[in-house]
């Protein structure tokens, strides 16, 4: 069966060199709820690779809202939570360009810790140290505690898809360790990981909420747009209001 959308249709600008946003995305969304795509340039994860996403962020907006999506997403982790006020002001010029309501990554990370009402966590991501850095400088802006992390030094989209499950899971046990007590979630950052076929064992594993990238935006979309209940085995975010 072909599935057109007839529920929503959501508009995702994503990074030009990100392999496995799509296919995650179209698993997370419920039947009758279509993502439409448009790229943007990045590859890298330099401070000036980072910041050129946003060079052409009117045009791309402009294009994907040709499509009539209900909202239109800018999905970057990295980029929308390079610094506290980012996210604002990228919904702000996509709300400009097109008239459409409009999200970020960085919004959906914050409204899925609200949600879980988790004040302090732990952070996993595939980054390089400044990029996980100040990935922790805007979760501590906005009022969450990060006791404890870790990173994997990766620069490029194409290596953080290569990363193998089992490296990702490691990953998410290191970052709690034995130097996070009183954690109330664990946050697995990135939209260019494979990580929402690990959510479910790792709460299980963990004990705790699992929040990734992009299982907390399509969870965020689906509620921006008015509609309850994810795809299932995605952990608990997908079942909450």
């Amino acid at each position: 069966m072909i599935d057109y959308g007839d529920r929503a249709r959501i508009g995702f600008l994503i990074p030009s060199g990100n392999r496995v946003v799509e296919a995650e995305l179209r698993a997370l969304l419920p039947s009758g709820v279509a993502p439409v795509f448009t790229r943007l340039p990045l590859r890298g994860s330099s401070e000036q690779e980072l910041l050129a996403m946003l060079a052409r962020l009117e045009e791309a907006a402009r294009l994907i809202a040709d499509a009539g999506p209900d909202l239109i997403c800018f999905h970057c982790t990295a980029v929308s939570t390079f610094a506290p006020a980012m996210a604002a002001d990228i919904t702000a010029r996509i709300a400009a360009a097109t008239g459409l309501p409009a999200a970020a990554t960085a919004d959906a990370i914050l409204a899925a810790l609200e949600a879980f009402g988790a004040r302090r966590l732990v952070l996993a991501t595939p980054y390089l140290a400044a990029v996980h850095a100040r990935e922790v400088a805007f979760l501590e802006s906005h009022g969450r505690q990060v006791l404890g992390g870790a990173m994997l030094g990766l620069a490029t989209n194409a290596e953080m898809a290569a990363l193998p499950p089992d490296r990702l899971a490691q990953l998410a046990r290191d970052a709690l360790g034995a130097s996070a007590p009183g954690a109330e979630a664990l946050f697995l950052s990135c939209t260019a990981v494979r990580s929402a076929p690990l959510i479910a064992a790792l709460e299980q594993s963990l004990g705790l909420p699992v929040i990734t990238s992009n299982q907390a935006m399509a969870w965020y979309a689906l509620r921006r747009c008015g509609i309850a209940g994810g795809a299932a085995g995605f952990g608990r975010l997908m079942g909450l209001p």
